[in-house]
């Protein structure tokens, strides 16, 4: 047996801690020249790592830095975690820079915190903080696209939280800015950080409809937190979901509304989704939805026309692949063929749906449409549908009846399965239905 060979050093690693892929001529955490040495196979410190029984390491909740922003604290699992790195992604223009100036001076109010801008000059910050009344002196800004400088500046200053916007301007002494190879080297430096400092960074992250170029797609692996924040450009309400979280649950939901005098959350949506609903028309449904922990009722709107051609299908808020089962079990099993029509369906208030609980108000939109019959204005569902044509349970049927009943709803049409689980009815007559028939026939029958 021959004599094993020694792995090849991965990694370059400073004597201040910092870490990095490849070396560079001066470190970006603490500005020492030629720090930077080849890790060695047995780690920085020169012990080799040990493997340790996992029953025997102690677990616990990580502290967080509560912001005070209950929508985001929902969405972030209870606060931001020391160490960690959050990239809030969205379109440009959605309002991700004002969300992220309104974070930082809730936190200015209790520490130093450093907002780092490579888009905008200060004079451009302060003229935005003063239309959105910030005057924290707690809150640092620092105009400069340049990496290095930027992680020199947080290394002198230590704040307790750092933003950096955005990605895509990042200035490395090699590449060009914007590119994917650029942005993902920026990003794990940024990364590592805020391992060292143990302070929560923010970073944002600009994409485009498709998702394309250096968007939160390519750096998803590298962030612990990954926030999307989205919204309709014609409307003034914007969503904010995790579509990673190393410290909480994804399915959580955070509503604002854009004014003039910055974002201001929206405690009670499911008001606001319904607030222009039409009740009487035909096409319109309301669903029972659960978004994380929180209960929200949406409006489903669905059409259907003659088609002059090929059927067109326009799908908005939900899966247009499951609208397209869905379209398949009304022709089979409800007696509603609309397949050789046009179908649109949206879900008012750029809202979209995820679970399988919205197939009922989808089914009954369609078929409301199809029909000229109006679905119950006083009536929710919710339940998943099979191509049998059976509804099927979903869960927390309690916080749905409840949410429905305070905002006035009279009856609900659910699965027969959620009936012995519907503890809290909010006052509202159930109406169990075991298949799509009846359902149907139990919404479009108004009282």
């Amino acid at each position: 047996m021959g004599t094993p060979r020694t792995a090849a050093p991965r990694g370059f690693v400073c004597t201040c801690g910092f870490h990095a892929s490849r070396p560079f001529g001066r470190c970006p955490q603490c500005g020492e020249w030629g720090s930077l040495q080849p890790r060695s196979a047995s780690g920085a410190g020169g012990a080799a790592a040990r493997a340790v029984p996992l029953s025997e390491v102690r677990g616990g909740e990580a502290p967080r830095l509560v912001t005070g922003w209950g929508e985001l604290d929902r969405v972030l699992g209870g606060g931001l975690v020391p160490g960690s790195l959050v990239l809030l992604g969205g379109e440009p223009g959605i309002g991700k820079s004002t969300l992220l100036l309104q974070l930082m001076a809730r936190l200015a109010a209790r520490g130093t915190v450093l907002y780092a801008s490579g888009e905008e000059s200060l004079e451009q910050l302060a003229l935005r903080a003063a239309r959105l009344r910030i005057t924290e002196p707690g809150l640092h800004a620092l105009a400069e696209p340049r990496l290095e400088a930027v992680l020199a500046e947080a290394t002198r200053a230590r704040p307790s939280v750092l933003a950096v916007d955005s990605v895509q301007t990042l200035l490395l002494e090699e590449g060009s800015p914007g590119s994917p190879g650029a942005v993902r080297e920026a990003t794990a430096r940024l990364l590592a950080h805020a391992k060292s400092g143990a302070a929560p960074l923010v970073l944002v992250g600009h994409v485009t409809k498709e998702g394309a170029l250096a968007g939160p797609k390519t750096l998803e692996h590298l962030v612990d937190v990954v926030l999307l924040f989205e919204g309709e450009a014609s409307s003034s309400y914007r969503v904010l979901r995790a579509t990673k979280n190393r410290f909480g649950s994804t399915r959580e939901l955070g509503v604002f509304e854009m004014r003039g005098e910055g974002l201001v959350e929206v405690p009670n949506p499911s008001a606001l989704f319904l607030a222009e609903r039409a009740a009487g028309a035909s096409g319109s449904a309301v669903a029972a939805c659960l978004e994380g922990s929180r209960p929200i009722l949406v409006e489903v709107q669905a059409l259907t026309a003659p088609a002059s051609g090929p059927p067109r299908r326009a799908v908005l808020g939900v899966d247009p692949y499951r609208v397209a089962l869905l379209l398949a079990v009304c022709a089979r099993r409800a007696g509603v063929d609309v397949l050789g029509s046009d179908v649109f369906v949206n879900v008012a208030g750029g809202v979209r749906l995820s679970e399988p609980a919205a197939d009922l108000a989808v089914v009954a939109a369609i078929a409301s449409s199809a029909s000229g019959r109006a679905v119950d204005p006083r009536a929710v569902c919710f339940g998943e549908v099979g191509l049998a044509g059976e509804v099927r349970a979903s869960g927390a049927a309690d916080l749905r009846l409840a949410e429905a009943g305070k905002l006035g709803f009279r009856r609900c049409v659910l699965p027969a399965a959620c009936c012995k689980e519907a503890r809290a009815a909010g006052g509202l007559e159930l109406v169990a239905v075991k298949d799509v028939r009846g359902a149907l026939s139990a919404l479009l029958s108004v009282r």
